[in-house]
């Protein structure tokens, strides 16, 4: 069974709190997903370089934050690379204000924009769709906070939620690695001793 959101939101505050690290856990999540829908190299750990330059001036994590955010890392890959297990943004759930989870996905779209574009030299001749999504993105990372707590609002902000994860799957599609094709036929000689 997958962590709640909540859970997770409070296990990595309070990790980046001992490390003494500024950063919101909606920033991490939004810098991952970046890295990874950007096309980070997932081999090797390619992505923990760039990730700790956004997060930590380039300092190294201490080790229970970096095995957090592995882990969180590695989640997040499954669940991009396959839609079975359902890409979720990492945020407040409900019980926090509407006015919170408004900023909360502000500062998950600003940092998710600043680690595409880190990652991504070749964002510029992106296919129209994914200009598009980056531009309308860019206006969402600058979304007022201030908020009536009512039904239309939080209507309209689980759509922008929606929007925000269908976007980054969208770059992950045109960035992210290719999908590997189930050959089954060539498995099947594969094991066939001659």
């Amino acid at each position: 069974m997958a962590t709640p959101p909540s859970l997770c939101i409070e296990n990595l505050k309070k990790a980046l709190d001992a490390a003494e690290i500024g950063q919101h856990p909606v920033e991490v999540h939004g810098a991952l997903v970046g890295l990874i829908c950007g096309g980070v190299d997932q081999q090797n750990q390619t992505w923990v370089g760039p990730l700790i330059d956004l997060m930590n001036d380039g300092q190294p994590l201490e080790p229970k934050l970096l095995q957090l955010i592995t882990d969180l890392y590695q989640d997040t890959v499954t669940r991009l690379a396959d839609f079975e297990f359902g890409f979720t943004l990492l945020l407040p759930e409900e019980e926090v204000s509407l006015s919170h989870r408004v900023e909360a996905l502000s500062l998950w779209t600003q940092s998710f924009l600043t680690a595409i574009a880190i990652i991504q030299p070749k964002l510029n001749q992106a296919s129209a769709d994914v200009k598009e999504v980056i531009k309308d993105l860019a206006e969402i990372a600058q979304v007022e906070f201030d908020v009536a707590e009512d039904e239309e609002s939080e209507t309209a902000y689980t759509e922008l939620q929606e929007f925000v994860k269908m976007s980054a799957i969208l770059c992950y599609s045109e960035f992210g690695p290719e999908p590997e094709m189930d050959n089954t036929e060539n498995s099947e000689d594969s094991k066939t001793i001659h």
